[in-house]
């Protein structure tokens, strides 16, 4: 006499640890999403021996080897700088502007921009990495 089973047998895939993997995947990405800023400009800053930090989110200006200008990373021609920092500085109600610009660079370019914040009468503070 043959016994048969009440139950048959059904294929089942283990998904109790998904929610586990799921949880490191998003810890991962959300760890190396602050660490990796693709928005940057990249320039080999003037190298000081102490280095001050500031809170506040102030206007970058920011200058190439190839002599490109940058606003909040966003391209001006040179002959426009002046009236979109007027504009922006104006809109934000900031007077303060962090200055970019490479280690290589000539001195001329960076008096030419002082004296744009001068005019302005804008603080200028120059980025430099320790």
């Amino acid at each position: 006499m043959a016994i048969k089973r009440n139950k048959r047998f059904h294929a089942e895939i283990p998904t109790s640890s998904l929610a586990d993997i799921m949880f490191f995947l998003f810890l991962f990405f959300l760890i190396i999403s602050t660490l990796a800023n693709p928005n940057v400009i990249k320039l080999t800053l003037p190298k000081a021996k102490t280095n001050e930090t500031t809170n506040k989110d102030h206007i970058s200006l920011s200058v190439t080897e190839d002599k490109l200008y940058y606003i909040n990373k966003q391209e001006v021609p040179f002959d426009q700088l002046e009236q979109v920092l007027y504009e922006k500085t104006s809109a934000n109600n900031d007077k303060t502007v962090v200055v970019r610009v490479p280690a290589d660079n000539k001195v001329q370019d960076l008096v030419d921009l002082m004296q744009m914040g001068v005019k302005l009468k804008l603080n200028f503070v120059i980025a430099t990495s320790k």
